[in-house]
Order: structure tokens, then C-alpha cells, then sequence
């Protein structure tokens, strides 16, 4: 009713009578009140309904593996063999151990991102706080496994030494930047990209109530719809891929 109320109010006060980034709102799934470590809110309630949709697929819909398969096998084969690949074409043979983390990884990254899509839910790959601790978690794993793999040796990666001699310190400097900042591009790159389709989206819903531009609001929502499922896929494919290549650097840091 408040929500309404203040609705109403902007309504004459010609102002905007909807908001595009209430959707992104951590809140609590059940009732109203303040947000404490132990609440349930609605991004952990749909990071929760996206594994146990990663389990249905993965474990439940391949319990009974069939030489021909069915179609949830095989949308798990499929996943399974493209990640696989990925990985084994990127990293080698050294980096297909470390498989079973980067599939684990790119499965919660795109049901998230195709569930939020579904009405009335939520995105949690939306907040910088949940795509943060997925690349700050990738950035400390690749830097400790180049340290226990090579050493010292790992710090080759930031000197340049086909470069020309005096430019190695500087380009190593700018190595080292580039290293650091990241897990933010990493973590920025998701959260902007899923943030900013949604709330398009939302702008264009809200221009759907004015009769004279409805058809071409709906016409908007729908392109912009198509556009955010192939943005969905394309984003956990871009964190997943770029996963695989800060492994490889780990793995391989002379290469």
C-alpha cells in the first residue's frame, strides 16, 4: 500500500510512477523488516532455486544414462562437453583436473543469469557482491596454485622478455597493474551487463501502460528480451572463458 501510495503521489506530481532498480533489492522472502546474517532473502532464496536447478539437471536428469540419450541427458552431455573442451583447449591436459571448479562455476553463473529472467524473480548475478566473491575466489585460486606450481618462476609472467630491455620495467609495472585489477573487471563485467539489461527492460515495461507507445513498448521488451538471453549465455561463457585463461597462466606462466 505504500508503495502505492507514493506511486499515486508521483503519478501527480508528473513523476515517474515506476522505479527500474527496485528489482535489484536484497529483501527478506518472507515478511518486511531490517536484513540480518541469518535471513532469508530473495538473492539466496534464487542462488538456492539455481542449484538445485544445476542438480535436476546434472544429477537427477542423467540418473539413468541411456546410450541414446533423452533430452535433459543431453542438455547435460552438451554442457558437460562444451566446458570440458573449453578447458582442455585453453589449459591442456594440466589444466583438465581442475574441470569439475570451472564447470561448477560457469552452471551457477548461467541458470542464474536464465532464471532471473523468469517474472517476479530475481537475478543475483545482478550484485557486484555475489559476482565479486566468484572472481576474487578465482583470482586467489590461480595465484596460489602458480606459486605452489612454479615457484618464484611464476613471477615471469609480468617481465616481458621479448621486449626490449629497457622497456621491461615499465611494461612489467603495467603487468602487475593489469594482474590486480582483475577480479574487478571480472567481477564488474557480469554484474554491470546483467544489471543494465534489466532495467531496460523495466524502463520499457513501464512505458507499456501509455496507450499511444504500447505496441512499440511491447515490440521493445520482446528484442530486448531475446537480446538479454543471448546476454545471459554470452556472460557466463565470458567468465568462464576468461576463468580458463588466468589457469592457463597459472599452469603455463612462461607461455
Amino acid at each position: 500500500m505504500a508503495t502505492e501510495a507514493k506511486d499515486a503521489h508521483a503519478a501527480e506530481g508528473g513523476g515517474l510512477v515506476f522505479h527500474p532498480m527496485d528489482q535489484f533489492k536484497v529483501e527478506p522472502f518472507f515478511g518486511d523488516g531490517p536484513i540480518a546474517w541469518y535471513t532469508l532473502t530473495n538473492a539466496a532464496v534464487w542462488m538456492g532455486v539455481a542449484v538445485l536447478a544445476i542438480f535436476a539437471l546434472l544429477v537427477l536428469g542423467t540418473a539413468r544414462r541411456a546410450v541414446v540419450p533423452g533430452r535433459i541427458q543431453s542438455i547435460g552431455e552438451l554442457a558437460y562437453g562444451f566446458i570440458y573442451k573449453m578447458v582442455e583447449d585453453i589449459c591442456g591436459k594440466d589444466g583438465v583436473k581442475y574441470f569439475p571448479y570451472i564447470m561448477t562455476l560457469f552452471m551457477f553463473i548461467v541458470f542464474a543469469n536464465f532464471l532471473g529472467l523468469l517474472p517476479m524473480a530475481f537475478t543475483p548475478t545482478s550484485h557486484i557482491a555475489v559476482t565479486a566473491v566468484m572472481a576474487f575466489a578465482v583470482f586467489f585460486a590461480v595465484t596460489i596454485l602458480g606459486f605452489v606450481k612454479n615457484g618464484a618462476s611464476f613471477l615471469s609472467l609480468f617481465w616481458v622478455s621479448s621486449a626490449p630491455l629497457p622497456l621491461r620495467p615499465v611494461l612489467a609495472l603495467i603487468e602487475i597493474i593489469s594482474y590486480f585489477v582483475r577480479p574487478v573487471s571480472h567481477s564488474i563485467r557480469l554484474a554491470g551487463n546483467m544489471m543494465a539489461g534489466h532495467a531496460v527492460i523495466k524502463v520499457f515495461a513501464g512505458f507499456a501502460a501509455i496507450a499511444a507507445i504500447a505496441p512499440l513498448s511491447v515490440v521493445a521488451i520482446t528484442a530486448m528480451y531475446g537480446l538479454e538471453v543471448l546476454v545471459s549465455f554470452i556472460q557466463a561463457y565470458v567468465f568462464t572463458i576468461l576463468t580458463c585463461v588466468y589457469l592457463k597462466d597459472a599452469l603455463h606462466p612462461h607461455h
